[in-house]
């Protein structure tokens, strides 16, 4: 399906109820509800411990009323600190030196409003999350820098993921853009920033930091959704490398001229490598290792050393795929690239492991 059967779809306006708005989900460290309870529970028996040994120490300012005869044990210190801390308060045992009075007014008070903050802990943490996501959301903002932003999440959008992986890029320098609240979610599991959100909509390529992204990788679905990303990924970052796939080779030249640096016609490429295993399937294993990064054989791009300036791209000891002269992709055969020149990129072919005699 071409662009021009879903000219409806680029043309489209906000559907009903879509508020345009995005969100933005940073990685969240994984804690269960058990280990949250229980880490709540420890805390609040500390905090009650240690005012019971301070109390302790200082037992000769304070008098049991309800045991006149007996001495003030630990036992009564750790009921006196349970009752204060709790502010039930029973009134039994009483601070009756100045040290005493003013230790409960200096620490015992503090310590008290951290006890109840503890047990309500989940509903403070409430009451607090928008606060810390708004902070968390503005230091990353600040620390996203040529970062690369992958819109759609799908296999595409994973299969490229890996590769950025596998080439060394860092997982806090990759953003995740899609509209489906469980995908980003599962980016986020992965351990991606990801923003919620249609990314064909300036805000939302916004959220993502577009304008200070090195790289747009834009792997949608439909053509269309493309030509619309790559067209608004262009305007709000002109300088960007915009990467993006088509289902239909009759798409390609129009996403080109949306701005894309690269484009990918996934369906036909699919479609040739199936051909080409059916009848040749040494070639087509050979062309799946080149496209599998850190195994067997893989494409490299390095720049010419001196030692290879005024020679033929076939005289160097790697073999060369292509040559990039001032930008132009030129196959390693053509006159134009017939000497290299100091400044050239060449593309080859490098084993990863050595390869051995079988």
């Amino acid at each position: 399906m071409g662009i021009s059967a879903t000219g409806r779809q680029l043309g489209r306006g906000r559907e009903p109820g879509d508020s345009g708005l995005s969100d933005i989900r940073l990685p969240q460290p994984r804690v269960t509800p058990a280990r949250q309870v229980g880490t709540r529970v420890l805390a609040s028996v500390g905090v009650m411990m240690i005012v019971a040994v301070l109390v302790w120490l200082d037992r000769s300012g304070y008098r049991d009323g309800g045991d006149e005869k007996g001495p003030f044990t630990f036992l009564d210190a750790v009921y006196y600190s349970t009752v204060s801390l709790s502010t039930t308060g029973y009134g039994d045992i009483t601070p009756t030196s100045n040290g005493a009075r003013l230790f409960n007014i200096l620490v015992l008070t503090p310590l008290r409003i951290l006890f109840l903050a503890l047990l309500v802990g989940t509903t403070l943490e409430v009451l607090t999350q928008r606060t810390r996501a708004v902070w968390r959301e503005n230091r990353w903002r600040d620390s996203m820098l040529g970062h690369t932003i992958v819109v759609g999440y799908g296999v595409k959008g994973r299969a490229a993921v890996r590769s950025l992986l596998e080439s060394g890029t860092r997982r806090d320098q990759i953003v995740v853009v899609d509209p489906s609240n469980e995908v980003v979610k599962a980016a986020n599991d992965d351990g991606y920033t990801g923003v919620l959100g249609d990314g064909t909509r300036r805000d939302v390529l916004e959220n993502a930091q577009v304008k200070r992204a090195a790289r747009i990788i834009v792997a949608t679905n439909n053509d269309a959704q493309a030509v619309l990303v790559t067209l608004t990924a262009r305007q709000l970052n002109p300088t960007a490398t915009i990467v993006a796939s088509v289902r239909e080779a009759e798409n390609a030249k129009l996403i080109e001229q949306s701005g894309a640096t690269t484009v990918i016609t996934g369906a036909e490429t699919a479609g040739r490598l199936l051909g080409l295993a059916a009848f040749r399937p040494q070639l087509g294993a050979v062309v799946e290792d080149l496209l599998e990064s850190r195994s067997g054989l893989e494409l490299v791009e390095r720049p010419v050393v001196a030692a290879e300036v005024g020679s033929a791209p076939g005289d160097v000891r790697e073999p060369v795929i292509s040559v990039v002269r001032q930008g132009a992709v030129y196959r390693f055969d053509e006159p134009a690239v017939a000497s290299l020149r100091m400044g050239d990129t060449l593309v080859v072919a490098r084993s990863v492991k050595p390869i051995t005699a079988s």
